[in-house]
């Protein structure tokens, strides 16, 4: 394996095919539902293509996730005892259960288990500064090995809703390092950019893994953004109205975090902003994909109200969203198929590499 990856990594090196893959799925607490019915639909078309045991770790050289987003990375790319995910793609991936049940799910697995590599960023409320648990930063930084559970909890403590987490990792030398961490929604709600950047530092530093793909090469890069849908359409907020708040009124109005649903929704935004400028400035377009639904009201806004029925049409929310023909046509067919084919062109080329030996 190439520098800073995992021997445990299932998926063959970009180095065998002609595509770097990669998948980024928003936090958004229980509307992270919306982003399972996505995942679970495309793992269903790989099905179709590749047979019933193909799983997403399978096709994606990263998978990034932040908050709830990052919950749902870490039962994707986690292992079982046969050494394959821990759980398939899931139509009801509820944001707060999984954080509820991450130490029994988890258990004891570390960074460098993963199935294939992940990028999860936290925030360190000590350092004020991002703190990415990296399968590619371990080689560099073996702090960073830290144990699933503990990253999973780090970046889903939404402040006010989830207390900030603190624990106490110990490399394998023996060095320990301290982490204070919070919701890594306020670094990158949307870490699609994070996951990029750290394919391209990998290039950049020649790891053979991505040879011979050149640095700033977005038409050999195939992206895929899941959100979890947002609440702009609602206007909950105005001028007039925040013209009145104090620092309590930013904090709390009417059962929401105004400040935090602003930064956290303007991240996402940007994010999604400057990919689509770029890679349709190189011409590539076709390579990234964005699924969002950006009409949410009422209770469906919401990242923390669990009950049965909102769940429930949070799951309706993500199926009519799969029926759009504009996602339904290149997300069901399209990439299922690129992914599909990726994964078939690095097997033979293993092969042959290893006959040839």
């Amino acid at each position: 394996m190439g520098e800073g990856t995992s021997s445990s990594l299932q998926i063959k090196p970009p180095s065998r095919g002609s595509l770097i893959t990669i998948l980024s799925i928003d936090g958004g607490g229980v509307r992270g539902i919306i982003s399972g019915i996505i995942l679970a639909s495309l793992e269903s078309e790989l099905q179709k293509l590749d047979g019933e045991d193909a799983r997403l770790s399978d096709y994606f050289d990263v998978i990034a996730g932040t908050s709830s987003g990052g919950l749902i990375t870490t039962m994707l790319a986690a292992p079982n005892q046969n050494n394959r995910p821990l759980y398939a793609a899931r139509p009801k991936y509820d944001g707060k259960y999984l954080h509820s049940q991450t130490n029994k799910l988890l258990g004891n697995t570390k960074l460098d288990q993963t199935l294939t590599n992940v990028v999860i960023p936290t925030f360190d409320i000590k350092n004020l500064q991002p703190t990415i648990f990296s399968s590619y930063q371990m080689a560099a930084t073996p702090s960073l090995d830290a144990k699933l559970s503990d990253i999973c909890i780090g970046t889903s403590a939404a402040p006010t809703y989830l207390p900030a987490y603190y624990f106490v990792n110990q490399d394998d030398q023996g060095s320990t390092r301290e982490f204070n961490l919070i919701d890594g929604g306020l670094a990158a709600s949307n870490p699609t950019l994070v996951a990029i950047s750290e394919v391209t530092k990998q290039v950049t530093n020649k790891n053979p893994d991505f040879s011979p793909f050149k640095p700033i090469d977005y038409g050999s890069l195939l992206v895929i953004s899941v959100g979890s849908g947002s609440p702009k359409q609602e206007h909950k907020y105005n001028a007039k109205m925040a013209a009145k708040w104090g620092i309590l009124g930013w904090l709390y109005n009417n059962g929401s975090t105004p400040l935090v649903d602003s930064f956290t929704q303007a991240s996402a935004d940007m994010v999604d902003y400057h990919n689509a400028v770029v890679f349709q400035a190189l011409g590539c377009q076709e390579n990234y994909l964005r699924i969002d639904e950006a009409t949410l009201t009422g209770d469906l806004a919401s990242t923390d109200i669990a009950t049965k029925k909102n769940m429930n049409e949070l799951v309706k929310v993500g199926e009519e969203l799969l029926k759009k023909t504009s996602f339904k046509g290149e997300f069901g067919y399209g990439f299922a198929k690129l992914l599909s084919d990726e994964r078939k062109l690095r097997e033979s080329n293993a092969q042959d590499g290893q006959d040839s030996n």
